[in-house]
């Protein structure tokens, strides 16, 4: 039987950390509640050769496909558990299908669906568990479920896009760092060997670009390591919610990197707000879904100040226009949609505007990329033929060849 690691916080409100035997995450959830203790953290401890290197994730189309499919049954009418039994059985995922057993068993239990897909947060968007919490409460589930589907089928177009665009530029840059390594690892040595053969005396580029190949062959694994482990680090670094705030002020100033992460959350965040409003759900809701949905840590602390004074009857366009995150043109159709009671139009239109605004930047992006890395490979090509041609000629005129 599976043994479980909690941490929970008793009825006295002391905290407690243990271990639990239970046939499953349910059942253990449930065995905790009934010895008064409220679960805060609760995972499988597994042996060694289960261990697994990277948690296997849910992918997007599947939560897509899987909104878009309760959708539909909750619309004909059939009760939800019926419907997550149905998918379950036709699904191929074992890890959708291992997730939908055990929302199934929730719901069975008595658990809010809402509730039951917060358990299980990690496969969804940071923004889904809160969205479908809001539907439940306005009646709204199967028509929220349809536009989560459409959003997360438009956010995968738009990932797909990004991908797309910096496909060849990442795939040129690394041919060119793979070119100098093997100018500099592989070529150079040998020419060396061939010019000190006639002892020939060597201009200073020439010089300069043997020492470097020397250098890199009797320390290159040493350089290679440092680079390696200052990667490792980086990447620490930018998982950690200071890294990620640094690298999201980063992507706001970077000359065209900021234009494409701008035009990115502002699309995202308008195409959240204008569903959940068209959807009912209450504005205070939708702006906390809305904000979530950004995953941009700048825009986060300066749009939850923002939506305090929304809720303090100060509207919505101004306090957004005052963050100093959204253009005019934005912010007016906010205003303009406030005053005329379309404002998920206005939203929706504005999204489509920065959606193809995206397109245009990361095509300026790609274009502007290109020609640099072009350029690179050019000077460093150049340069080395130069200082080879250089001392060829030197060798010519001092009579050794």
């Amino acid at each position: 039987m599976p043994t479980f690691k909690y941490v929970a916080v008793g009825a006295g409100g002391g905290k407690q950390a243990g271990t639990i035997a239970a046939p499953s995450a349910i059942s253990a959830r449930y065995e905790l509640l009934g010895r008064q203790l409220q679960v805060k953290s609760l995972k499988e401890r597994k042996k060694f050769t289960q261990i697994e290197i990277t948690k296997k994730k849910i992918k997007p189309i599947d939560i897509a496909n899987l909104s878009r499919q309760l959708s539909a049954f909750l619309r004909a009418g059939i009760p939800i558990i019926d419907a997550i039994e149905a998918i379950a059985q036709e699904t191929v995922s074992p890890q959708l299908r291992s997730m939908l057993a055990e929302l199934v068993d929730q719901l069975r239990a008595g658990d809010p669906f809402s509730e039951a897909i917060a358990v299980h947060s990690e496969h969804f968007p940071s923004y889904f568990p809160g969205i479908i919490r809001s539907a439940e409460l306005s009646g709204q589930l199967d028509v929220v479920l349809e536009q989560l589907a459409g959003y997360i089928d438009r956010d995968l177009e738009t990932r797909r896009k990004i991908k797309s665009a910096l496909t060849y530029p990442l795939v040129l840059g690394i041919m060119s760092l793979v070119t100098v390594v093997v100018l500099i690892g592989f070529v150079l040595p040998k020419f060396k060997e061939f010019f000190e053969g006639f002892d020939a005396k060597l201009p200073m580029t020439t010089k300069l670009l043997l020492d470097l190949g020397g250098f890199m062959g009797s320390y290159g694994h040493f350089v290679f390591a440092t680079f390696g482990i200052i990667g490792v680090l980086v990447v620490l670094y930018a998982r950690s919610e200071r890294g990620h705030l640094t690298r999201d002020r980063l992507s706001l100033r970077l000359p065209v990197m900021r234009d494409v992460t701008r035009a990115a959350v502002i699309e995202r965040f308008c195409r959240i707000l204008a569903a959940m409003v068209q959807a009912g759900i209450p504005i205070a809701d939708s702006m906390t879904a809305a904000i979530d949905s950004t995953d941009n840590r700048v825009f986060k602390k300066k749009l939850v100040p923002a939506s305090e004074r929304m809720l303090r009857g100060e509207g919505l366009a101004r306090p957004l226009g005052e963050t100093d995150l959204f253009p005019g043109m934005v912010t007016q159709m906010m205003r303009v949609g406030e005053d005329t009671g379309t404002l998920d139009k206005q939203l929706d239109i504005a999204a489509d505007f920065y959606e193809k605004e995206l397109t245009f930047k990361l095509g300026k992006l790609t274009a502007l990329f290109e020609p640099l890395v072009i350029i690179f490979m050019g000077v460093v090509v150049g340069f080395v033929a130069i200082a080879l041609v250089q001392a060829m000629y030197g060798i010519y005129n001092q009579g050794g060849v």
